[in-house]
């Protein structure tokens, strides 16, 4: 199984010590391998968002009960670790480029399908009962100079024009009004699309969802060959093997560069590192200013992104890490570690409970990827959410229930197509490590 990083970081033996999985009290469900060999109309690879969602209403929605191969359990990636930011941003480049690319009408779709995959979310958790700790709604994005306090405002201004998007422009004082007071942050916008959770939570209750409405769910099954025949697809596991008439690519960036020979070459993985510290004492919050739940970021490039959590610990996650070795990952969680600690002075001796590591997943064109492979009969992908998964991934994975079970396709255009191959693919490591010394720089002497 090919990688561009560390072999632990595809290893399902590799566990993933997130406080979210610490915070789940009984055990969640298990799944069997695959056992033997079955027949299915779909085999979906990946027990993410994606690959569940796409489950869950292939079920709900067009009776069609997919099997879902899964390499280690439900959630163990991505899925399972992130931030648990239920919200808007699933391309890396900016809604005036995206505009410029693909046409404002374009534009505008690709912006309500983000909006509508919100409260997709939303929905699941109230029709399926999945208690994931869910926030206060909205989002805070945080200005940490002063200079971009007026392009906050500006941004403000064109999103409304575009788009109908409504934000509220925060000033120090509205900062620490709303429990959001920092001294590295000079203002801020608040959006009203968006919420918090915990992914981990999340992620097991759509899969007890999934497999309740008649998806089949394994663990402990990845796919180690997939050759064409003339029903579809065969796919082999250590233990099985399915013949699937269709195959849905939902793994994301943990997907094997050969898990098909048309495939390798078309993502970018990319580290994100978190810690959570222990829960904080009410004098502790107001000590630093900070009683908010509001999932919030900063701006820089290499971004930061935190929030409290309901029990009163505190996360803090960024990005930055181009190596997955052990002892890289460590180095990245202490750089982590000390942003965390020079945003918030006040809790400078607080423990730090838990550190993980995961991947979000870039595509060279910088937009997510979901649709029908036309030049590979039967296979379907849904992948590259650049770090916002846990609404896009959910929505994702209803698009192509949709487009399996009715022909029907949600997705705007510039999502259709297949992520395009990287230049030179074998570069990929050496163009992240590039893209982040220049994205240093900037953050360090402004942009």
């Amino acid at each position: 199984m090919k990688h561009l990083y560390h072999p632990t970081a595809l290893d399902p033996r590799t566990p993933a010590p997130s406080w979210w999985r610490d915070s789940v009290g009984a055990p969640p469900a298990e799944y069997a391998p695959l056992q033997g060999d079955v027949e299915t109309e779909v085999a979906i690879i990946g027990g993410g968002y994606t690959g569940l969602s796409a489950a869950y209403h292939l079920a709900k929605e067009h009776g069609i009960k997919a099997v879902v191969l899964e390499r280690a359990t439900p959630g163990w990636g991505a899925s399972g670790r992130n931030g648990g930011f239920c919200c808007m941003g699933g391309s890396k480049l900016g809604w005036k480029k995206i505009i410029t690319t693909y046409g404002l009408e374009e534009a505008r779709a690709f912006y309500h399908a983000q909006a509508e995959s919100v409260g997709l979310v939303a929905g699941l958790l109230e029709a399926e009962g999945i208690d994931a700790d869910r926030t206060e709604s909205g989002d805070v994005a945080l200005a940490h100079r002063e200079s971009m306090v007026a392009e906050l405002a500006t941004d403000a201004k064109f999103m409304a024009n575009a788009f109908g998007a409504r934000h509220s422009l925060l000033d120090r004082d509205d900062l620490k009004a709303r429990g959001l007071a920092g001294p590295h942050f000079h203002g801020g916008v608040a959006g009203e699309v968006g919420f918090g959770l915990n992914p981990f939570k999340y992620v097991t209750g759509l899969a007890r969802a999934a497999a309740a409405r008649g998806a089949t769910l394994t663990s402990w099954s990845p796919v180690t060959a997939w050759r064409r025949e003339a029903y579809g697809h065969r796919l082999t596991t250590p233990q099985g093997s399915v013949r699937a008439a269709k195959v849905l690519i939902a793994t994301n960036g943990y997907t094997p560069e050969d898990l098909h020979p048309q495939f390798g070459g078309r993502l970018l993985p990319a580290l994100s590192s978190i810690v959570v510290t222990r829960s904080l004492t009410e004098a502790e919050r107001a000590e630093a200013g900070w009683t908010s739940t509001a999932p919030s970021y900063d701006l820089l490039n290499l971004l930061h992104y935190f929030r409290l959590l309901p029990d009163g610990r505190f996360m803090f996650g960024g990005r930055g890490g181009v190596s997955a070795e052990p002892g890289a990952l460590a180095r990245q969680s202490a750089r982590i570690e000390a942003a965390f600690r020079r945003y918030y002075p006040a809790w400078r001796d607080v423990e730090i409970t838990h550190r993980w590591s995961g991947f979000v997943c870039l595509a060279a064109d910088l937009v997510p990827h979901v649709g029908a492979w036309a030049d590979e009969p039967g296979i379907y992908f849904a992948m590259a959410y650049h770090g916002n998964g846990v609404a896009l991934g959910t929505w994702s994975g209803r698009a192509i229930a949709r487009l399996i079970g009715s022909g029907e396709t949600p997705a705007p255009k510039l999502m259709r197509t297949p992520p395009p191959r990287f230049p030179l693919p074998f570069l990929r490591p050496l163009y992240l490590r590039g893209a982040y010394v220049k994205f240093g720089l900037e953050d360090a002497f402004g942009r």
